[in-house]
Order: C-alpha cells, then structure tokens, then sequence
C-alpha cells in the first residue's frame, strides 16, 4: 500500500508551523511535505524532523510573493534571476533536511502574454534548475494544476507538462501528479498514472469538489491506493487536502489504509 505525507500548509493548520511537524507524527504519519521552509532557519526544520523520525519528502522551489497572489516565477521573463537564485537556496535546505526532491511551480501567465515566450522561459529555467539540482543528488518536479483553483495558472494538464519535459531533455525532470488537480482537469486518473509511471516522482491527493479528505467526494481512493500499489508505485503520496472538520476529525481515511499497509 502506498506511503503518506502530511502536506503541512495545510493539515495541523491549528499549531504553529514548527509544531505541526509534532503533530503529523502523532497522528501516524513518517513524512512531511509543504510550501517551502524559508520562512525558518534550516537547523530549527532539521531539529524537528529528527526529533519525529520524519522524513522529509518534498517542498517547492521559493514561488515569489505567495501572500500577494503569486504561485511560482518558473514562466517569467523578467523574474530568471530571482528564480535561479532560488534555486541555490532550494539546494542549502534541502541538503539541510535530507530532501530529495524538490517541486517547481510554474506561475500565473500574465494577461496578454505570449505563451510561446513564456514557454521557452520555463524551459530554460527548467534546464537550469534540473543540471544545478542534480549535481546535488535532487530531483526536480513539475506540477501541473487545475485553472479552476488558479486561474491562469500555465501548466494545467499532464499532456502539456510531459511535452515541455521532453522540450528539457532532462532525465532529472520528474512529473509530480495531483490526483485532486487532474481530476477537475482531465480525470481518466488510474489509467493516465499507469501510462505515465515512469516519470512520476510523487503523488498527491485531496478528493473533490471541495478539495477535502478522500471520502468526501466523487473519487474512489480505495481504488486508488490498491491500483497504484498493484502498478509498481513505490514513492509518497501527499495529504495535500483542506480539512472539511479540523485535520483530527479528518483522518479516518488515513487510519484506515495507512493501518492496512502496515498490516
């Protein structure tokens, strides 16, 4: 049965940042994932997750001023810098918290803008970042993700994030897949998984609509877990999802497959 991780921007939202790391490992959980670490000193995350017995399994690549509506800097022509020089800092935390992969968020486009141009921004700093991170022994994801949670977002589907993967040529860029995202974007989810297992390096889930815990919506995770488990997927899956009654409450799901894959 697959592995889970507390995607902790948004599970445990109740506790303090570094106390979340506490409590996903009440809860059962053996990894964490989230926005990014910036906002705390490297040693301060690291002390948390030894003292958990957490693994630390995915964060993003700094995405610019996420308070003020940005959600990743990879497709801006005017913003390469700023981007590469995230991507050193990415490197000194993740060697810190003994990450190995870390995620790009491609953007919002802006209004007007020639997506062709955009493209070949993203694929640039996507060569980049794919040489300068796997010197360090880090993988690089990308992540496609639905226009209807973000509009305008430039990489929305599967089709176009295994195109611009083949554009970079990179054997160190994986596919991070969002059952919730490509869901509300293109579903057909076990077999698009099966078809494309080779180059995802992680998954996340969230059920949908509402992006809740799995068993709130339409999608069989019960399904899901088994199926992936059967195909060969031997990474992390996210709890990346909005808590429909508190993260406590929510995690019945959890308890229940994180239980029979220990069984």
């Amino acid at each position: 049965m697959p592995k889970f991780s507390a995607n902790l921007s948004m599970l445990f939202a109740e506790h303090d940042f570094l106390d979340r790391f506490d409590a996903a490992a009440r809860a059962g959980f053996k990894g964490v994932e989230y926005l990014g670490p910036y906002d705390h000193p490297a040693e301060a995350v690291a002390a948390r997750l030894k003292k958990n017995g957490l693994a630390q399994v995915l964060f993003n690549l700094p995405s610019g001023d996420w308070a003020g509506g940005e959600r990743g800097l990879a497709i801006l022509p005017d913003r390469v810098e700023e981007f590469r020089a995230g991507v050193d800092k990415a490197i000194d935390y993740a060697k810190a918290l003994g990450c190995g992969q870390v995620n790009c968020l491609a953007g919002i486009a802006p209004e007007g803008a020639d997506r062709q141009k955009l493209e070949d921004v993203f694929v640039g700093n996507l060569k980049f970042a794919a040489e300068r991170l796997g010197n360090a022994g880090i993988k690089l994801l990308i992540e496609p993700i639905n226009t209807r949670d973000i509009p305008g977002f430039f990489l929305s589907g599967t089709r176009q994030a295994l195109a611009i993967m083949e554009r970079v040529g990179s054997k160190n860029l994986h596919l991070q897949y969002d059952i919730y995202h490509m869901q509300v974007m293109e579903g057909d989810l076990a077999r698009t998984i099966e078809a494309n297992m080779p180059r995802i390096a992680h998954i996340q889930l969230a059920d949908n609509p509402g992006r809740h815990e799995p068993g709130t919506g339409e999608i069989n995770y019960p399904f899901l877990y088994e199926f992936i488990d059967r195909i060969g997927y031997s990474g992390w899956v996210g709890a990346e999802y909005k808590p429909k009654a508190g993260t406590e409450a929510g995690l019945g799901w959890f308890r229940q497959f994180a239980g029979r894959a220990a069984a």
